[in-house]
């Protein structure tokens, strides 16, 4: 694997926050997908942040998850933790659980629901880091919150310290490329599986939130120790991955695959359709085929 060019460079896997029919988490299905990947090679995840569902967890719950990952990961892996909540007081409060679970760094996506202009991501974030003394990680998710401004975060990075780098899920490479030139000492995540061979061809990433690595790690790893070189056979198989997981909300094909693979039960937040029960078994079934033909494959 190259060298990630600071601490926080690696893959991370984004795994999926298990949860039983009633809606509880699951710590024993947890702690059997967090063995059941590192026994694919990954040693290094990140808990709580869109894969697993954030806006659904509770204090109390994110600090029943940590738990459960900071005694399962002991010795073996390190984690960073998403930490976002509805309000700046629930935010600081899941950053103090994260510090407490010895989490690497936080992942601090912006507010969500209402919009909110540049400034005041600005004041938010700069008041999140004075509250807390550790290394954080911008999560820019324009898809389900605020959007950040590339000049946003150039001044957060370069005027606040703590504030490490960024983990950017919008898909385009336009604010890692501007990092890469104006601030290489920054941290720079890819955040979006589709984004993440081109990124590492140009040489702007550090690494990668993947949930796709929570559930097929074996379609993620061997891009990213690949340094950057071309293997169009497996950037064509993580495609066609990603275009079947696409036709779902984030992250219920996820979890269908994660079935599949005897990781965890499929359990949802919302009560499934009948088309879409129907669409989720034609997945499975399309990844039961899939995961064969990909099995004979060279990585």
């Amino acid at each position: 694997m190259p060298k990630p060019a600071n601490r926080l460079g690696d893959v991370y896997a984004a795994p999926i926050t298990p949860r039983d029919a009633a809606g509880r988490l699951d710590a024993a299905v947890l702690a059997h997908m967090l063995e059941f990947l590192m026994e694919r090679g990954m040693r290094a995840f990140a808990i709580n942040g869109a894969t697993g569902e954030y806006c659904l967890n509770s204090q109390a719950e994110l600090g029943w998850l940590l738990e459960t990952v900071a005694r399962t990961l002991a010795g073996k892996a390190r984690f960073l933790c998403g930490i976002g909540a509805a309000g700046f007081h629930g935010v600081v409060e899941n950053g103090r659980l994260a510090m407490a679970a010895g989490a690497d760094a936080v992942l601090l996506p912006m507010p969500h629901f209402f919009p909110y202009e540049q400034d005041d991501l600005r004041a938010f974030c700069l008041e999140v880091a004075g509250r807390l003394s550790t290394d954080i990680l911008l999560y820019n998710l324009p898809q389900f919150t605020s959007g950040l401004a590339d000049d946003t975060v150039f001044e957060l990075i370069r005027t606040c310290p703590s504030i490490r780098g960024i983990k950017d899920s919008s898909g385009s490479l336009d604010l890692l490329r501007g990092l890469t030139v104006s601030l290489p000492e920054a941290v720079r995540l890819v955040g979006s599986d589709d984004a993440l061979p081109q990124a590492l061809r140009e040489g702007i990433c550090d690494g990668v939130v993947s949930g796709v690595a929570g559930a097929v790690p074996e379609l993620i790893l061997p891009l990213f120790e690949a340094g950057g070189v071309s293997n169009a056979p497996a950037i064509e198989r993580l495609r066609e991955f990603i275009r079947e997981l696409d036709r779902f909300p984030v992250p219920w094909g996820l979890k269908w695959i994660a079935e599949s693979r005897g990781m965890a039960p499929a359990h949802f937040s919302l009560p499934l359709s009948g088309k879409r029960a129907v669409e989720g078994a034609q997945l499975q079934q399309w990844f039961r085929a899939w995961e064969k033909n990909a099995a004979g494959q060279p990585r």
